[in-house]
């Protein structure tokens, strides 16, 4: 329970007599109070009614009422007055006296509130938490918490500058302090009143950190063009950006009403606010979860099948990939929108990869299914196993976004063991490629591969290859197994790429090499941790 002092009684008949909510002048009176903000709107009326009332009677600080229950509705006369009559120059309206009830005439339970413009009525009560909650079960997502966000619609920071400039000019001419710093913020006083019935009516507690997110965006029509006058008197703070549809957002807004002059804001804006005719908009109602990521390991074993889907110039060239193959049957499962796909490296088309598998991790987007046991992903990491023998999958399992990371610091730090099967245009003994056995740590420099120019920039890498291990199959034919660093391009290495990689195979032997098939055998990144079968 927050004290109201004496000093607040020309707030709130100030604010109660233009058309503002109690809610709202709790927040102008800087009551931090959260279950006061939960009280009825009728009940909060009358007790600042009373306050009014009984603020001469009293010394020192009143509280308001919060024990008793509501009282019968009072009967109040609809001023005579319209909101078009107000003055619209920043002069302070002349209060009536403090008993006579005519302060809160503008403050009827039925009017919208001329500062939130009915957000904390309207928008506080069981009808419209219960029609949120409906939203929620009917998109059926698991979550264990959640964290409600508002968007409100820009105007009403406008509105409020203008109800603050009204009170700051009235306890001006009283001699009293006012820092805006303190007033409750009109996001923090709504969650503070609807967290806990969405609590209750969605059985779980409300969580700051929480991944799953409820949200509502207001919308007021009425009054949407009531910030353009400030892109004429702050045009720097409106410039137009990429995926928004006026530029005209809550924080350009904000940022031109602290620029802005008292005496040019008080030009163009009525205040006190006029009263809408209109409470705002529930414009959408949407739930969003965190993403959901899994990793694992993949082989893959056809020479003809991308990692990616492979497409040129809107056509597709192979009607699969390893990225689909895997995905599909996780998107169904986890019930997502979307995906997103990683690995530690990649392989060509050709190139079958072999060992333990490639690392790879999948960002799972607004998942509606998101508690797996390790058995499902058991049977999970099966099914996609039995869906095709291109691939198999080892060691799926549930990881956290930080994780991930380190899959890619090995990307470039780890070693990679590959098999190539070379050919040479000239015959060849055993003895003469033995010697290859005996490098270490052979130095690369390789250009940007012709086949890869299109998409990447054009620079000489520095590589190693660390070890190579030679078998003899005929006069045309040997297997070479490399250990190099992350990175390297083995292709290149074989054929030298028209002279882009030095020295190469052919140049190595004398003789013009290629490769015929490459197979990668391990991708030496410890990560995801190896599961038991």
């Amino acid at each position: 329970m927050s004290p109201l002092t004496e000093k607040d009684r020309p707030i709130i008949q100030l604010l109660l007599s233009t058309g503002t909510c109690p809610r709202c002048v709790l927040r102008f009176c800087c009551v931090g109070s959260q279950m006061l903000y939960r009280h009825p709107h009728e009940e909060l009326l009358k007790d600042l009614q009373k306050f009014l009332r009984n603020s001469h009677e009293e010394e020192g600080s009143v509280c308001l009422d919060v024990s008793n229950p509501p009282c019968k509705r009072l009967r109040l006369e609809p001023g005579e007055e319209g909101a078009s009559d107000r003055n619209r120059n920043g002069a302070i309206p002349q209060l009536p006296p403090a008993d006579d009830g005519n302060a809160a005439t503008q403050s009827l339970p039925g009017n919208i509130c001329n500062v939130c413009l009915g957000v904390l009525q309207e928008f506080c009560e069981a009808g419209f938490v219960k029609k949120v909650c409906q939203k929620v079960n009917s998109a059926d997502y698991q979550f264990t918490s959640f964290v409600f966000s508002v968007s409100l619609p820009p105007q009403l920071s406008v509105r409020e500058r203008a109800a603050w400039l009204g009170v700051k000019q009235q306890m001006r001419n009283l001699g009293l302090p006012f820092p805006e710093d303190d007033i409750i913020q009109l996001k923090e006083a709504y969650k503070w009143i609807i967290h806990p019935q969405l609590s209750e009516e969605l059985g779980v507690p409300a969580d700051g950190k929480s991944l799953f997110e409820v949200s509502v965006v207001f919308t007021h029509p009425e009054t949407d063009e009531e910030c353009h006058f400030l892109a004429t008197a702050c045009p720097d703070c409106f410039k137009p950006a990429k995926n928004k549809q006026s530029v005209f957002t809550r924080m350009a807004v904000i940022k031109a009403l602290e620029k802005i002059k008292e005496e040019d804001f008080l030009k163009h804006f009525p205040c006190p606010p006029s009263s809408p005719k209109n409470h705002c908009d529930a414009l959408e109602i949407q739930c969003n979860n965190g993403a959901v990521f899994v990793a694992g390991r993949y082989n893959k074993y056809s020479r003809n099948l991308p990692q990616t889907p492979w497409i040129i110039d809107g056509e597709r060239k192979l009607e699969s990939s390893v990225e689909e193959l895997i995905s599909e049957h996780l998107m169904a499962q986890f019930k997502a929108d979307s995906f997103n796909f990683s690995s530690s490296g990649r392989e060509d088309v050709d190139v079958r990869t072999l060992g333990n598998g490639r690392p790879f991790a999948i960002e799972l987007v607004n998942p509606h299914r998101i508690h797996f046991t390790t058995e499902e992903m058991r049977r999970l990491q099966q099914a996609i196993n039995d869906s095709s023998d291109k691939i198999q999958v080892r060691d799926l399992q549930l990881v956290t976004r930080s994780a991930i990371g380190r899959m890619k610091e090995g990307e470039e730090e780890k070693t990679k063991t590959y098999s190539a099967l070379i050919w040479t245009d000239k015959a060849i003994q055993r003895e003469d490629i033995t010697f290859l056995d005996d490098i270490k740590e052979l130095k690369l420099d390789q250009k940007t591969p012709l086949r890869v120019l299109h998409r990447r920039p054009l620079a000489v890498r520095c590589r190693l290859i660390h070890t190579m291990r030679s078998e003899y199959i005929d006069e045309h034919h040997f297997r070479l197994h490399l250990k190099t660093q992350a990175g390297t391009y083995i292709k290149e290495f074989v054929h030298g790429d028209f002279g882009r990689t030095k020295p190469n195979i052919g140049s190595l032997l004398n003789r013009t090499a290629d490769i015929l098939e490459l197979d990668v055998e391990s991708v030496d990144v410890d990560w995801p941790p190896t599961l038991a079968d």
